[in-house]
């Protein structure tokens, strides 16, 4: 299998539609769906390798996404943490143009047309 050498990881399938529909091209979204255990997060990080990967942990605000984020960047220090503004909250929540900024900032190529909303 062919793998990216980048991969996202989100709390849930809401996030990585949101993700999907700004990013330019295909990257790796993985979802945890939630708050993980430490098993499933070993798991995790074996089955997608990673350790040997560009990780983005891009996680709500919230007391969940907070709890979830500091899990994942105990096991992945490599990892590379995006976050939102507190008052969206959520990802799932975030304006896209909102998303395409900060994925952009990150290196990842976004859909430019989400760059030129804004809120009205």
């Amino acid at each position: 299998m062919d793998q990216l050498t980048q991969v996202l990881i989100v709390e849930g399938k809401q996030d990585r539609k949101k993700l999907n529909k700004v990013l330019a091209n295909e990257e790796e979204i993985i979802c945890t769906f939630g708050t993980l255990s430490a098993y499933a997060l070993d798991e995790l990080i074996d089955e997608y390798m990673l350790f040997d990967r560009d990780v983005f942990i891009f996680t709500d605000t919230d007391d969940s996404g907070v709890k979830l984020r500091k899990l994942l960047n105990q096991e992945l220090s490599h990892a590379e943490n995006l976050f939102i503004d507190p008052k969206y909250r959520q990802v799932e929540d975030t304006p896209e143009y909102v998303i395409a900024s900060i994925l952009q900032a990150a290196n990842f190529d976004v859909n430019l047309e989400y760059l030129k909303g804004s809120e009205t």
